[in-house]
């Protein structure tokens, strides 16, 4: 197997520049049928392709919200090339680690009758803890740990699950700050290991404060504990249409979501992310940070299948929770 870094797209400067790792990247193929039925023939006329994966969708956010970023993610097969050059035509800047599996797919298929959504993930490749190891150097070789650094999405087979923790490790102590997207285990090693923020939402939240479910009176108090347990500074909870709860050692604020109409919820973590993740990064207040973020999930609600928001939206959105804050 051939490892190494495929390609550096664009400019390799990373000053100012927010780093994003996605360990399980996608291909994600949006479909609308009439109805799914069995054993019948669907037509669909404009399915859509875009790149996916936690990190990937927060870069492509960030570059459409006018910021500068680098994606970094693992690339294999047919849908490897495929990931990369759709970035290409988006005009993403990226590192491509190549990998002997195949890049993964995630499709969505819409029944426009009923409105309902259908969401296939496949697992993606087995790395294997041996190649991994091998590996690690060549991620973090073009990651400017001293600036942001967003690792989000799940991690793919064989990957040691304190890898994000490690990750946050090597930021925190390099002055830089890890903001981390990610599940169960590995977000609660992150939070003992120096993530400067992390967003779970309301059952993954219950899930690291070892209850079986919280209210959300109870969400301050549980966030204020995670914080209290190790190095994390901030903890952003996303309540869907509740909007979403930030809290620190010093403050915490509720962001209302604004009533949208909703007709996909792909992507509207990752976007709310980026969002967070592009404000912080020009110096914002975490409570308007969220605000922003809050403003870009919502946003890319309202379109459809797997596309991101459109910034006229967001704009307008932000206006919008500004005056429901004031």
């Amino acid at each position: 197997m051939r490892l190494g870094v495929f390609c550096y797209y664009l400019s390799s400067n990373l000053i100012n520049m927010v780093s994003t790792i996605t360990l399980n990247p996608a291909i994600d193929k949006g479909f609308e049928v009439e109805r799914l039925a069995p054993d019948h023939k669907l037509r669909c006329p404009n399915p859509s392709v875009e790149a996916g994966g936690g990190g990937i969708n927060v870069a492509r956010c960030i570059r459409r919200l006018g910021g500068d970023v680098q994606a970094t993610f693992l690339s294999g097969g047919v849908n490897g090339s495929l990931l990369e050059s759709i970035l290409r035509t988006e005009s993403i800047d990226f590192r491509a680690i190549q990998i002997a599996g195949e890049t993964r797919e995630s499709i969505m298929i819409n029944e426009r009758v009923t409105g309902a959504q259908y969401r296939i993930v496949t697992e993606g490749p087995d790395i294997g803890l041996e190649v991994f190891n091998s590996m690690i150097d060549k991620i973090l070789a073009g990651v400017d740990t001293s600036g942001m650094v967003v690792i989000s999405g799940s991690l793919p087979k064989g990957m040691p699950i304190d890898f994000p923790a490690q990750l946050a490790a090597r930021v925190n102590h390099a002055g830089g700050r890890c903001i981390v997207d990610a599940g169960g285990t590995a977000l609660q090693e992150a939070v003992h290991r120096g993530a400067y923020l992390v967003k779970p939402n309301l059952r993954e939240l219950s899930e690291l404060s070892g209850v079986a479910s919280l209210e959300l009176d109870d969400v301050d108090e549980a966030a204020r504990a995670l914080i209290g347990q190790g190095q994390c500074q901030v903890v952003v909870v996303s309540l869907g249409p509740a909007g979403a709860l930030w809290v620190t050692r010093n403050g915490s604020g509720h962001i209302p979501a604004p009533t949208v109409k909703q007709l996909s919820t792909v992507g509207a973590g990752d976007s709310m992310v980026a969002g967070i993740v592009h404000a912080l990064e020009k110096g914002w207040e975490i409570s308007d940070a969220v605000s922003w973020g809050v403003a870009c999930g919502s946003a890319t609600t309202m379109q459809p299948g797997t596309q991101l928001f459109d910034p006229v939206d967001v704009d307008r959105l932000y206006n919008w929770i500004r005056q429901k804050k004031s």
